[in-house]
C-alpha cells in the first residue's frame, strides 16, 4: 500500500531550481490517485456479507476481492519501481490511474462475481504503479528540507482514501443500491485519472539527474540480521492490519454492528492513524529515540484492539478503534525510518523495498490464516485470538530491535553491518 523505491535509484537535484507553487498542484493530484488506490481496495471490506448473499459465494471467495491487492503488490512492487525509474513518475502513476479508472468502470457490471473479481485484479495491478512514484515526484518538485513533509502528505492521501473507502461505501449502497454506488466510484476514478493526466507534469526547472548509484544486492540485505528482524516485525504488523481491515465486518457482526457501523469503525481507525502519523514520529524526533516508541505503539495498539473487537457498545468501539489507529499506524513509519538507518544511505532504497514486500506478504498470509483458523465456526473469534497472538509476538520482537536514532548529527550511518 506504500511506495517501493526502485532498486537502482537516480539522484535528482531539483532542489537547486527555483521553487514553484505548481508543486502543490502536482502533489495534490498525486494524493488523489494514491487515495483512490486505497479506496477502491477497501470499499469491499464492509460489504463482504452483501457480496456473499448477492453472488452466493463463500466468505473466502468474497475476501478474495481484498486479498488480491497485497498479493499483486508483492508480485509487482519491484517491476513498478523499475518502470518508475526508467520512464518517470508521470508515466507510471498515470498508467496506474488509467488501470484503476478502467477497471472501476467494469465493476458496474454486476452480472457475475467473476467479472467483479477480474475488475478488482485489474485495479490491484494499477495500485503499485499508482503509488510508487511518490519518491521521484517529491525529489523533482521539493527541496530536501521539504521532502519528509511532502512524502508525509502523499501518505496522508493514502490514509484518507482508506477511510473514505471503508466509511463511505455502505451509505452509498444503502441510498443508491449496489450498482449505483459502483457508478459513483467509477465516475470519481475517471475524474481523478483525468485530473492527474491533465495537471501532472515534470518540474521544468529541475536539473538533470546525477549519476546512477547501484544499491547492494537483495541477498546481502537479507543477510543483515538487524534488517531481517525489522522485516519480520513488518510482516507481522502489516499482516495484522490487513487481516483486521479485510474481515472487520464479520468480526464485528456478532457484536451488533451492521455494514454501515463496521465501515464507520474502519474509517475512524484510519483517521486515528492519520493523527498518530503526525504526532508519534514528531515525538520520536523530539526525544531522539525510536525503539521505545516502536514498542509503545504496538503495545498500546494491542490494548486498544481488545475492546474494539469485543465490546457491544458503539461508542466504546469507535473510541478504541481511533486509539488503535493512532498508536498502531505510526509504527510502520518508525519501521521505515529504522530500516533506512540500519541499511545506510546507499542501501536504503532496496531495504525499504524489501520491508514493503515482507509487509504485503504478511497481509496475504494473515488474511488466509484467519479463514483457516476460523474454520466452520459461526464467528471470527478464533481468528481474533490469532490477531492477539500476532501483535504479542510483534511486541516481543520489537524489544530485540536495536536503537537507531543518531544523537550526533555528524554521524550519518550507524547501522550498516
Amino acid at each position: 500500500m506504500t511506495a517501493n523505491p526502485p532498486l537502482v535509484a537516480s539522484l535528482p537535484t531539483s532542489s537547486a531550481a527555483p521553487q514553484s507553487a505548481y508543486r502543490w498542484v502536482v502533489l495534490g493530484v498525486f494524493m488523489l490517485v494514491a487515495g483512490l488506490s486505497q479506496a477502491l481496495w477497501l470499499n469491499y471490506a464492509p460489504l463482504l456479507t452483501l457480496v456473499q448473499s448477492k453472488y452466493g459465494v463463500s466468505e473466502g471467495m468474497a475476501g478474495g476481492l481484498l486479498l488480491v491487492f497485497p498479493l499483486i503488490y508483492v508480485l509487482l512492487s519491484v517491476p513498478a519501481g523499475q518502470l518508475t525509474d526508467r520512464r518517470g513518475y508521470k508515466f507510471s502513476v498515470g498508467l496506474g490511474a488509467v488501470l484503476m479508472a478502467g477497471f472501476s468502470c467494469l465493476r458496474i457490471n454486476e452480472s457475475s462475481f467473476w467479472v467483479l473479481l477480474i475488475a478488482q485484479v485489474g485495479i490491484a495491478v494499477g495500485q503499485p504503479f499508482a503509488v510508487n512514484g511518490i519518491s521521484k515526484l517529491v525529489a523533482d518538485w521539493f527541496t530536501p528540507q521539504q521532502s519528509a513533509m511532502a512524502t508525509g502528505l502523499g501518505t496522508m492521501g493514502m490514509f484518507m482514501g482508506m477511510a473514505a473507502g471503508m466509511a463511505a461505501t455502505p451509505p452509498l449502497v444503502e441510498s443508491l443500491g449496489y450498482q449505483g454506488a459502483m457508478v459513483v466510484f467509477a465516475a470519481i476514478s475517471v475524474g481523478i485519472c483525468a485530473a492527474f493526466l491533465l495537471l501532472s507534469k515534470n518540474n521544468p526547472g529541475a536539473r538533470p539527474a546525477a549519476t546512477v548509484v547501484e544499491e547492494p544486492s537483495m541477498l546481502s540485505l537479507l543477510k543483515n540480521p538487524r534488517l531481517l528482524l525489522l522485516f519480520t516485525v513488518a510482516f507481522l504488523g502489516l499482516g495484522f492490519f490487513n487481516g483486521l481491515t479485510t474481515w472487520i465486518e464479520p468480526i464485528l457482526a456478532p457484536n451488533g454492528f451492521d455494514a454501515v457501523k463496521a465501515g464507520n469503525v474502519g474509517g475512524v481507525l484510519i483517521i486515528g492513524g492519520i493523527l498518530g502519523a503526525v504526532v508519534v514520529p514528531a515525538l520520536s524526533d523530539a526525544l531522539k529515540r525510536r525503539k521505545p516508541f516502536l514498542i509503545g505503539s504496538v503495545a498500546l495498539a494491542l490494548g486498544a484492539l481488545v475492546p474494539t473487537v469485543t465490546s457491544h457498545d458503539e461508542t466504546v468501539v469507535l473510541i478504541s478503534a481511533a486509539a488503535l489507529g493512532f498508536f498502531f499506524l505510526p509504527a510502520f513509519a518508525l519501521l521505515l525510518d529504522m530500516c533506512a538507518t540500519v541499511a545506510g544511505e546507499k542501501a536504503a532504497g532496496g531495504a525499504t523495498g524489501l520491508l514493503m514486500l515482507f509487509g504485503n506478504g504478511g497481509g496475504v498470509v494473515v488474511i488466509l490464516a484467519m479463514v483457516f483458523v476460523k474454520g466452520d465456526e459461526p464467528t471470527f473469534m478464533r481468528a481474533v485470538y490469532l490477531l492477539y497472538a500476532i501483535v504479542a509476538v510483534a511486541i516481543a520482537l520489537a524489544f530485540g530491535v536495536k536503537e537507531t536514532m543518531v544523537r550526533d548529527p555528524s554521524i550519518r550511518d550507524v547501522g550498516s553491518v
